[in-house]
């Protein structure tokens, strides 16, 4: 995957690094003064979509130079990105909302970073699963993040799995997929598992809904739901499914 063998990396500048740099989800108050300052200083900002990007870098007044690197072309530009950084660029890496790596791109280039003795930096910020999972009331000491389930081939086996889970699961979810995934969970979890639906967090129209399987499906049937989706969903009892 990388491009420079291990006894290269005596010769990397310290200050040569990865930022991995968390956007706002929804309410661009939660972009950080040190997300910008960094944003601004680095060499070359990696973005999974520019225009979407673009639009909050103009917001911040950031004129630092993109490219996209997205879950279609990460595997091809590992291998430059790591080029650039070994001659001594400081690159930052922007999902479109979130913190990269959590169900979006940056995973592969945190890797081959780690394996190119390359420094590696990643900033706190936003990300949808932990105000859902602290929103929905169940216990959060303990906790299971899940991402996307798989779309088709093995969901059921992982819902099944899932389902023996006494911790808190934490799901990610698209609105016109919400209804079948809690109709497949009612089947697998029961009907009066407790759960927690939370939508568009941060932005205007944020909602969180709490209750059964059942109920909480019920309402989506008669209001289709619009905007990113978080499911959390009580672990199970010892004493009862």
């Amino acid at each position: 995957m990388t491009v420079v063998n291990m006894k290269d990396s005596d010769s990397i500048s310290k200050d040569t690094r990865l930022y991995l740099v968390p956007t706002p989800i929804g309410n661009l108050e939660d972009m950080t003064l040190r997300a910008i300052r960094i944003l601004k200083e680095v060499d070359l900002i990696l973005a999974e979509d520019t225009r979407t990007s673009g639009r909050l870098l103009n917001h911040f007044e950031i004129e630092t130079p993109m490219q996209s690197y997205h879950m279609h072309n990460e595997h091809k530009r590992v291998d430059s990105i790591i080029t650039r950084l070994k001659t001594g660029d400081r690159i930052a890496l922007i999902s479109d909302a979130g913190t990269p790596g959590i169900s979006d791109p940056g995973f592969l280039l945190a890797r081959a970073c780690i394996e190119q003795d390359i420094e590696l930096e990643c900033l706190p910020g936003p990300t949808a699963f932990v105000p859902a999972l602290v929103n929905s009331g169940f216990p959060c000491d303990r906790f299971v993040f899940e991402g996307f389930l798989p779309v088709k081939k093995g969901r059921q086996t992982r819902l099944e799995l899932l389902a023996k889970e006494t911790r808190t699961l934490v799901l990610y979810e698209s609105p016109h997929k919400l209804v079948k995934t809690l109709t497949q969970a009612g089947q697998v979890f029961g009907e009066d598992r407790m759960i927690s639906v939370s939508r568009e967090l941060t932005k205007l129209y944020e909602e969180t809904l709490r209750g059964t399987v059942k109920e909480i499906r019920e309402h989506f049937e008669i209001h289709p739901p619009k905007g990113e989706i978080v499911i959390v969903i009580k672990g199970r009892s010892d004493k009862k499914r």
